[in-house]
């Protein structure tokens, strides 16, 4: 039994390096709307019998591009298909996972159940947005498995950036886990940034431990929306001496005038993946999705 791997609106290009990757040829849906802007979709290939994997990040469109994973996973359901599994590299409405405030939405649960709902039978992202969650599985009664990009970036770095005394850091504590991933792999030591009230209105902003005098830093974030935490970390590496900035991340979302931003502060290059396509996509997440694929059909 061959797995089939379909790709929505949102990652056809990836599901094509997916493809690739694993030595076969994506299938084909047929998206359009009505007049009255409703979503028609059709599933071209048989899939009766078969697994089928559905490629569909939710960037920029979150909405429309969950609710045609819906169309598109419980038509396969409905066409025989044995097992549905949802790649969904870029994970919308991760943010809120609990109620903050009264009256609020938990979105990140009510997603979940609705990629349930439709019959998936399994799914993985890519360095999700977690914070109070400590395991993405904890939100889905389905197996769900958070892959990470960090490495792929560090690779990147490592052969396309000749760095002198090269340090890691990271924007805030929740980049924390980011910053030290990187650092591992490119066996180099890292940090992060931490906030120290110096007074009632005074707050520095510095290095947690190490000096980056001289040095040139590779900044690490699973997010860059707006670009304002990176711009901030830019300002506070180079007022401390560093030397090359590089901005990296694994979902370049940037909003706006975000990689403007970015420049204007002083970075010297900016890195993304394609879990969300963009002008700074250089690094394809193909690899580790084909990887993870592959694994789950030896299962």
């Amino acid at each position: 039994m061959a797995l089939l791997i379909i790709g929505g609106s949102a990652s056809r290009l990836l599901t094509e390096k997916v493809a690739r990757e694993l030595g076969i040829c994506a299938s084909k849906i047929e998206v359009r709307r009505f007049p009255d802007g409703e979503k028609y979709l059709r599933v071209l290939d048989n899939v009766n019998g078969e697994d089928v994997a559905v490629i569909q990040s939710t960037y920029h469109k979150p909405d429309e591009y969950l609710f045609e994973y819906f169309l598109l996973a419980e038509a396969l359901r409905d066409l025989g298909a044995r097992k549905v599994t949802a790649v969904i590299p870029y994970f919308a409405y991760a943010r809120q996972d609990e109620r903050f405030n009264s009256g609020e939405a938990i979105s990140f649960g009510t997603v979940a159940k609705l990629i349930e709902n439709v019959g998936t039978n399994e799914i993985y992202t890519i360095d999700a947005h977690l914070h109070r969650v400590p395991d993405i599985s904890k939100m889905f009664k389905i197996p769900a498995y958070n892959l990470s990009a960090i490495p792929l970036i560090a690779n990147y770095v490592q052969k396309n950036f000749a760095l002198n005394k090269p340090l890691v850091i990271g924007p805030d504590e929740e980049a924390e886990q980011w910053a030290k991933a990187a650092a591992e792999r490119l066996k180099v030591d890292y940090d992060v940034l931490e906030k120290k009230r110096l007074g009632p209105e005074k707050v520095e902003i510095k290095p947690r431990r190490l000096d980056v005098k001289d040095r040139d830093v590779l900044i690490v974030d699973d997010i860059i929306s707006t670009g304002g935490t990176i711009v901030e970390t830019i300002k506070v590496v180079k007022r401390e001496g560093a030397c090359k900035i590089i901005a990296a991340c694994v979902h370049p979302v940037l909003v706006e005038d975000a990689l403007a931003k970015i420049y204007e502060a002083g970075a010297d290059a900016v890195i993304g993946t394609d879990t969300v396509p963009s002008q700074v996509s250089h690094v394809s997440v193909a690899p580790i999705i084909a990887e993870a694929l592959k694994r789950e059909k030896r299962r």
